[in-house]
């Protein structure tokens, strides 16, 4: 007998892609078109539709019981509206409106893509058996979502877990969000890669400014970046920690970017959580890293579009 798909949308300001995903996280059938991140409302919702369209296109789409969304955030499952920093046109924008009209009837689900690499590794990846855990996206900025006794927990408006606005330095630099010494104001990619510059580290011959760059001298022992590295860690294990006591996750899973930094990020992050994570009930809090890459965005779309569905047809308690 043949499985019921879903249909899986991962928007960014660079890319949307489209998948049909079985119910076991494979991907069916694909599609994907540039975002044209630089242009109008309707413009970025006609590249939404191609991808849609060509999803339809085979026989797989009668197989489609519901439709998942992991979008750049903010976003705002409550309302069905998204206003992601990297698409300016899009402010408030009506996404999961403008999906319906082009999906039927089938149900709609929105979470911010945090959440959406949340879902995919705890169904397919490296949180998969935990029952409690943080899955976090470490890179241009830092997002990340909650597993909460065994079920995604997006939250009321699909942005529960967003660990990059923690505070962990109450008197630190400004954050655009508002707040001061946010984990993303210290641990993103730019942030990091900031630090090291204002600290005296010199970029090589090809003039490569990016974390990645930081990262690379700071595998060849360059002092100044192994130190950004070694405060990011102190701020991703901070961040962690307070998640951990808060709610009693025994695992973090990091994915993105800065994550492929490996050992001069984990190795002090790791470190410092052993000296933030002191109390019983999370001293056993493991870090991994994230195992989905750049898959994680649709398989965890169709991971919330199956939760939500199946929570629709469950027996009232």
């Amino acid at each position: 007998m043949q499985t019921n798909l879903s249909a899986a949308l991962d928007i960014g300001g660079t890319k949307i892609a489209g998948a049909l995903v079985d119910s076991h996280g494979r991907l069916v059938v694909r599609a994907a078109r540039p975002t044209p991140a630089d242009k109008d409302a309707a413009t970025v919702m006609r590249a939404v539709a191609e991808v849609i369209g060509e999803l339809a296109a085979g026989p797989d789409w009668s197989r489609v019981a519901a439709v998942g969304i992991g979008s750049a955030g903010p976003v705002n499952a409550a309302t069905g509206t998204v206003s992601p920093v990297n698409i300016p046109g899009w402010r408030d924008f009506p996404l999961v409106a403008g999906v319906r009209a082009l999906v039927g009837e089938r149900p709609v689900v929105l979470v911010g893509d945090g959440v959406a690499m949340t879902a995919a590794e705890h169904w397919q990846g490296a949180a998969r058996g935990h029952a409690n855990a943080l899955c976090m996206v470490v890179s241009t900025g830092v997002g990340g979502g909650l597993v909460l006794s065994g079920r995604l927990h997006p939250g009321p408006t699909g942005n529960a877990g967003h660990i990059g606005h923690i505070s962990v330095d109450v008197d630190g630099d400004p954050c655009p969000c508002g707040s001061r010494g946010c984990v993303e104001r210290i641990a993103s990619g730019p942030n990091i890669a900031r630090r090291a510059l204002a600290h005296g580290w010199q970029p090589g011959p090809d003039g490569d400014t990016s974390a990645a760059a930081v990262a690379a001298a700071a595998h060849a022992g360059d002092p100044v970046a192994l130190r950004s590295f070694q405060r990011a860690g102190r701020a991703l294990a901070a961040g962690i920690a307070a998640t951990a006591t808060l709610v009693e996750i025994d695992i973090a899973v990091i994915g993105g970017g800065v994550a492929g930094a490996g050992d001069v990020l984990f190795r002090p992050l790791r470190a410092a959580l052993r000296d933030y994570a002191k109390l019983s009930f999370v001293s056993g809090l493991t870090v991994v890293p994230a195992q989905m890459g750049t898959d994680a965005g649709v398989v965890g779309a169709a991971a919330a579009a199956q939760q939500s569905r199946l929570e629709a047809f469950a027996p009232a308690p």
